[in-house]
C-alpha cells in the first residue's frame, strides 16, 4: 500500500511538472489521474488498491464513533440514576482475529469504549478479559460492538 500511495504522490508531481503549473489544482488533477492509473494497473500489484483500504480504515472510523456515542449514553443513563445499581464484573470474550496488530487494535478499540476495559488477554490471543461496569447490559453491548469491530478490523488488516 504504501508503494501505490508513493506512485500516485509521483504522478501528481510529473503531471504538475509536465503541466508546467505549481498549483494545487494541477496537482490533484494529476493526483486524480494517479489514481485512475493505479486503479488499471491494481492486479499487478501484490497488495488491494489502497483507496479500499483508506475507505476501510475510514469505515472503522465511524464504527468506532457509534460505538462511542452508544456506550456514553449507557454509560450517563447508569450514573444519571437516583440510586446507581449496577453490577460490575469481568466476562470472557472469544475473538477469531489474529496477529498482534489486529488483537491490539481491538483491545484499544474496547477500552477506549465507556463501560469496559480490557483487563487482560490469554496467551493464546483468542480470549479476552473484560470488566465491564453493569454485566447485563455492558457486556450485551461489547458483546454486539466487538462483533462490528472485528469484522471493520479484518477489512483494514486483512489482504
Amino acid at each position: 500500500m504504501p508503494m501505490q500511495v508513493l506512485i500516485n504522490l509521483l504522478i501528481g508531481f510529473i503531471w504538475m511538472f509536465l503541466q508546467d503549473s505549481w498549483s494545487v489544482l494541477t496537482f490533484f488533477s494529476g493526483y486524480l489521474f494517479g489514481l485512475i492509473v493505479l486503479f488499471i494497473l491494481r492486479r499487478y500489484f501484490p497488495h488491494k488498491f489502497y483507496v479500499v483500504t483508506l475507505l476501510a480504515i475510514l469505515k472503522l472510523f465511524i464504527v468506532f464513533i457509534h460505538e462511542l456515542f452508544t456506550s456514553s449514553v449507557l454509560v450517563v443513563k447508569q450514573v444519571m440514576r437516583p440510586k446507581i445499581n449496577i453490577t460490575p464484573g469481568i466476562f470472557t470474550l472469544e475473538t477469531e482475529l489474529e496477529g498482534d496488530l489486529e488483537i491490539t487494535l481491538l483491545a484499544m478499540l474496547l477500552t477506549l469504549t465507556p463501560g469496559s476495559v480490557v483487563v487482560e488477554v490469554s496467551h493464546d490471543q483468542k480470549r479476552f478479559y473484560i470488566h465491564a461496569m453493569d454485566i447485563p447490559e455492558s457486556s450485551d453491548a461489547v458483546l454486539r460492538s466487538t462483533a462490528k469491530f472485528e469484522e471493520a478490523i479484518k477489512k483494514v488488516t486483512r489482504k
